[in-house]
């Protein structure tokens, strides 16, 4: 709860006057990274190479360069007459590296791969429509977004995609499965999934289409206003201080944040919006690069809500990234109850790092911590009222009961 003196004029001054501005790349949350500076080796002679390499680090590479040269003279392509490049050869050794590391989220991208994944962070494509992620190993679905063919087709957060028109995905990275899932408007993915519940695993088929990434919507339910953000896009920030005008113009003093379903976007977005409710300074999200450096995040000082005002964040599996850090600084600030089920848990950081002029690594090189210091990838984060099942007898979607349930926690308060 918060205590307000501040007048009408003041919030809307604050809400009008405000500008806010975005780093298209430095925190893209929905492919999870942002760029770096390039470092590569193409500056050392060919040489000297070994010499870098055997200085730096006790690993033999003798049997490396034993099987180079044993395939270089004995192999013979059992099914294809293609010949693999020299070239070829060293981005798939680069490709095996970054996949000893048993990291999702740390890829490689040789030329084409690299190609296809600048086009995807540019939002020109087609596709399904959902953000994935990997849990217990397993590729899996962090949230269908609203109104988008994955969505329409009945796909739903939690969902295990096993295969991929055929292919298992067992071992695939998630760039992997994404460029696979990805396809021109009008094409047909069929997708083998299972669902916590259900007996044995089914088959759905996803005709792909542009995606429109959906924003914000708002409506009142009695004395609460109630905004569903959907994601932390480029405008997400814009659209949701159009909304507090709607909110302060309702007069209403309670508030519904439903991020269900929302697998994230910009960090910029989230710390805008956190910053609505809290005062300058006041830590959001902190960086932990894990070597005992961290950067910290902290609130711009909008602040403009300083009297009767109840908060709930309705929150599930489907939550993620922003979603979570937005939540867990809500949360842990005393501006609001988190009600709803355990959020998916990706708090991870990761940097696009060109390695040549058509290659990339995107590495994991930080994780986010709540204001308190809980990392947001170990099991996401824990809602004050826990709601993961309907009572028996009762014939509602478990969506339906949170959303009531919230209503009724805050008209009881």
């Amino acid at each position: 709860m918060i205590k307000s003196n501040i007048t009408m004029k003041k919030i809307f001054n604050n809400l009008s006057l405000i500008t806010i501005s975005f780093v298209l790349i430095s925190f893209l949350f929905f492919s999870g990274y942002f760029v770096g500076k390039e470092n590569s080796l193409s500056d050392i002679p060919g040489g000297s190479l070994n010499k870098v390499i055997s200085d730096s680090t006790d690993a033999n590479f003798e049997p490396f360069w034993k099987v180079w040269n044993l395939i270089d003279e004995k192999h013979i392509p059992a099914s294809t007459t293609d010949v693999i490049s020299s070239q070829e050869k060293v981005w798939g050794a680069i490709s095996g590296l970054v996949d000893s590391y048993g990291d999702p989220y740390t890829t490689f991208f040789p030329p084409a791969e690299n190609e296809d994944f600048a086009t995807t962070i540019q939002g020109e494509f087609s596709g399904v429509g959902m953000e994935v992620g990997v849990e217990d190993d397993i590729i899996t679905v962090v949230a269908p977004l609203k109104n988008t063919p994955a969505d329409l087709a009945g796909v739903e957060s939690g969902d295990k995609i096993l295969a991929i028109d055929g292919f298992i995905t067992q071992k695939m990275t998630i760039d992997e499965a994404v460029d696979l899932i990805k396809g021109e408007k009008g094409t047909v993915v069929k997708l083998t999934l299972y669902r916590d519940g259900e007996e044995k695993p089914f088959d759905i088929e996803i005709t792909r289409d542009k995606i429109n990434i959906p924003t914000i919507d708002t409506k009142i339910e009695g004395d609460i206003f109630v905004i569903s953000l959907y994601n932390f896009s480029a405008n997400s920030a814009s659209d949701f201080r159009n909304s507090l005008i709607d909110f302060v113009k309702s007069g209403k003093r309670k508030m519904i944040l439903d991020l269900r379903g929302n697998p994230g976007g910009f960090l910029n977005s989230a710390v805008d919006i956190a910053s609505w409710f809290l005062p300058a300074g006041k830590v959001i999200v902190t960086e932990d690069f894990g070597n005992g450096e961290q950067k910290y995040f902290r609130s711009k000082g909008y602040d403009i809500f300083n009297g009767e005002f109840e908060m709930i964040v309705l929150v599930d599996r489907g939550s993620a990234s922003a979603s979570e850090i937005l939540a867990g600084a809500l949360k842990e600030h005393g501006i609001a109850k988190i009600v709803g089920t355990n959020t998916f848990g990706k708090g991870s950081v990761q940097e696009l790092v060109p390695i040549t002029d058509n290659t990339s690594l995107k590495v994991t090189i930080a994780r986010w911590l709540t204001p308190d210091g809980t990392s947001i990838s170990d099991g996401g984060l824990s809602p004050d009222v826990l709601i993961d099942k309907v009572p028996e007898g009762m014939e509602i979607e478990l969506s339906d009961y949170q959303y009531n349930e919230a209503i009724r926690i805050l008209n009881n308060q």
